[in-house]
């Protein structure tokens, strides 16, 4: 199976989610929370289509790389999953030097106007190997994972799939 950076960002978000979207079951496609990130993502910065491009590469497509300063960018709506925002980059990074290719990351908020510097630290790529290793096992599991009420449940485009039949309060 190859992984990508979405799995490690659902890696850090919902175990359940990662599940899910690993066997083919997306939601994304229906949740109005999605589609604003990618207006967000194709409208906040309309000049770097000129500059940067999105690169894929071993299952990985970042947003944009700026091969002149070697800096991958990764846009996200919100910082409030900042720490799987920071993982998936970290994974990029990771996928890059496994292809020789040099690059520090920058997480990027722009509704918010703040930015991130993230970079991939010695210890980090052994920490990575484990949580490939962890989502293979997660994923090639024949049982979904159970529901964990989290914080921002209501927020997923998969809260109406966990939760239409969950009785009581969901906040």
């Amino acid at each position: 199976m190859r992984i990508t950076g979405t799995h490690f960002n659902y890696y850090f978000v919902c175990k359940r989610k990662l599940w899910l979207f690993a066997h083919g079951i997306n939601m994304e496609h229906v949740s109005e929370l999605v589609a604003e990130g990618r207006f967000i993502h194709e409208d906040s910065y309309p000049q770097r289509s000129m500059r940067y491009e999105e690169v894929g590469l071993d299952g990985i497509k970042v947003d944009f790389y700026d091969a002149r300063k070697k800096i991958i960018h990764e846009i996200k709506k919100s910082d409030s999953i900042e720490p799987a925002h920071v993982w998936q980059l970290k994974f990029y990074l990771y996928v890059f030097e496994k292809n020789g290719i040099e690059a520090s990351g920058v997480l990027e908020y722009p509704v918010l106007r703040k930015t991130k510097q993230v970079v991939l630290e010695d210890d980090d790529r052994s920490r990575l190997a484990d949580m490939e290793m962890e989502i293979c096992l997660l994923v090639d599991s024949e049982d979904c994972p159970g529901i964990e009420k989290k914080k921002y449940c209501r927020k997923c485009s998969y809260f109406d799939f966990c939760f239409s039949n969950e009785p009581g309060d969901l906040s």
